[in-house]
């Protein structure tokens, strides 16, 4: 069945309320599980929090080639770990998307 992530308002807004910002040493057992995927600043968290609860695999599978989406490698893990980096979270069972906050352009 062909869904229509565009037009889920419902599920955009309950992503949206349950997604937010947290330390990175909360996350690293999620991340020793492997289900932590990271998503590029360049795209937005909660859309592809939505395509991926659609289970919109070309939309998915375009992120990963163009490497806008994907598991957090060990590098991303230490250095967020040395730091306690807080990003953004969203949570779409089994797993975590998180995101660097955006820089702002001044």
């Amino acid at each position: 069945m062909k869904t229509n992530p565009e037009k889920d308002l419902e599920l955009h807004d309950k992503i949206n309320r349950e997604t937010g910002r947290i330390k990175w040493s909360e996350l690293e057992r999620h991340f020793a599980s492997g289900s932590v995927i990271w998503v590029s600043e360049e795209l937005d968290l909660i859309d592809v929090a939505l395509r991926i609860a659609h289970d919109d695999k070309e939309s998915i599978k375009q992120w990963m080639s163009a490497g806008t989406v994907a598991k957090v490698s060990d590098v991303q893990a230490q250095t967020w770990a040395a730091s306690d980096e807080t990003l953004w979270a969203s949570v779409v069972s089994p797993f975590v998307l998180v995101q660097t906050e955006k820089k702002q352009l001044h």
